[in-house]
């Protein structure tokens, strides 16, 4: 049974002080406050810091708690997580410090959430994991931020159209960025240095991360070769240069996810995939090529070590990230082109109205949070989930109502 009864708290914040976990807790006491309906409390490893955290909340922060606890210190992590319903985690990476808590929150029957892009280090902890989750009823739902739920959430609700329009799913889905205006933090680009670097060393993790299916049930396979943008392309549909998007690696296994845990509900033979509008004409694709060059540069000195001290010391340190001020005026605006087997096509659009990896992320995790305590009942039993697959239409509702997302029909033909 998940850990229901007679837990003090609702939701608790670890890593309350990350530059994620304070754009959260901001989130959470200008929407919810303290002492009220939603009893929440902030958790992690310096008391400093988190009094520092509370006294820039504001005065109406004073009444809220703090649990102290190390991402390394197994006993006080358990302790955490009797306290409460639902633990939303930001300490990353993930790969380095994350286990400890999913092996808590799986042990104690505790709901948890995360935000998380490391497709690797997901498998490791559904291979280890899932089937005491099963038995302990923890729900455990990884990628709530920018990666995965603005692809998950749009393939889902893509996919409710195709079926109220055509009555059937979209067998092939096409997700395109069009716009999207903000920073990278140091706690994501640490992740997918990490990521390189494990690559870098390991031939098997390399031919892993090429599976779309690495993250899905073993038996959940599919015969249709997987799209894969390497280069750049021109993509008539939407009149534009094409370049890879760098979320798209987890996005696509989130994706593929969702549809196997929902019997796959899109089809076997679904096929996604994502990639970066760049513009039109001779401009859109130089930018795209530039795109491709630079991802390539990155990627390669970080899975090596010679380079990879290079690297760090010109993006920037975990901790660090967007100002205030940039995340207020940043953006995103993503489009989905659905085909169904008979050649129907439906484009749907989804946007947020914050920058995508933080402004919009904190909020978008917030409202995981809040779903998992509060929306999804007995009816999603334990085991590890993905926002589509677990929150589906009630998150998806939390989003358009309080996060600043929205998920609009645009043409059907």
């Amino acid at each position: 049974m998940t850990n229901t009864t007679q837990a003090e708290f609702d939701l608790v914040v670890f890593g309350a002080t990350s530059f994620v976990g304070q754009i959260l807790s901001r989130y959470l006491m200008e929407t919810y406050g303290t002492g009220g309906e939603v009893r929440w409390a902030i958790a992690g490893r310096s008391e400093s810091k988190l009094a520092s955290l509370k006294a820039e909340l504001g005065d109406n922060a004073s009444a809220l708690p703090v649990i102290l606890a190390d991402a390394s210190d197994d006993d006080a992590l358990a302790a955490m997580c009797r306290q409460t319903r639902v633990i939303i985690s930001t300490v990353g990476p993930y790969a380095l410090y994350g286990e400890p808590l999913v092996k808590a929150c799986v042990s104690t029957g505790t709901d948890y959430c995360d935000l998380t892009g490391e497709v690797q280090w997901i498998r490791r902890m559904i291979e280890r994991y899932e089937d005491q989750a099963r038995q302990t009823g923890a729900r455990i739902v990884h990628c709530c931020g920018f990666d995965s739920i603005p692809s998950d959430m749009g393939v889902w609700f893509l996919q409710q159209k195709s079926e109220e329009t055509f009555g059937q799913p979209c067998r092939d889905v096409r997700m395109r960025v069009k716009v999207a205006k903000g920073g990278l933090s140091g706690g994501t680009v640490a992740s997918m240095i990490n990521v390189a670097k494990e690559a870098g060393a390991d031939p098997k993790l390399r031919k892993e991360l090429a599976n779309p299916f690495s993250i899905c049930p073993p038996e959940h396979r599919s015969s249709t070769r997987q799209p894969s943008l390497k280069t750049a392309e021109f993509d008539k549909t939407f009149n534009a240069w094409l370049a890879p998007f760098v979320m798209g690696a987890i996005n696509t296994r989130v994706v593929h996810r969702s549809n196997a845990l929902q019997q796959a509900r899109y089809g076997k033979e679904f096929t996604y995939d994502e990639a970066i509008m760049t513009g039109k004409g001779t401009k859109g694709r130089l930018t795209a090529y530039g795109i491709v060059a630079a991802l390539g540069a990155f990627f390669t000195a970080s899975a090596i070590k010679p380079t990879r001290w290079v690297v760090e010391k010109l993006v920037p340190k975990p901790g660090e990230g967007p100002s205030p001020e940039s995340q207020e005026k940043g953006f995103y605006d993503i489009r989905f082109v659905g085909r169904t087997e008979d050649g129907k096509t439906l484009i749907t659009k989804v946007t947020g109205d914050r920058d995508p990896g933080y402004g919009s992320t904190g909020k978008m995790l917030g409202e995981s949070g809040m779903c998992l305590a509060f929306d999804v009942k007995d009816e999603v039993p334990g085991g590890f989930w993905t926002p589509a697959s677990a929150l589906n239409g009630k998150l998806l509702e939390r989003l358009t109502t309080r996060a600043g997302l929205t998920f609009e029909l645009l043409e059907t033909r």
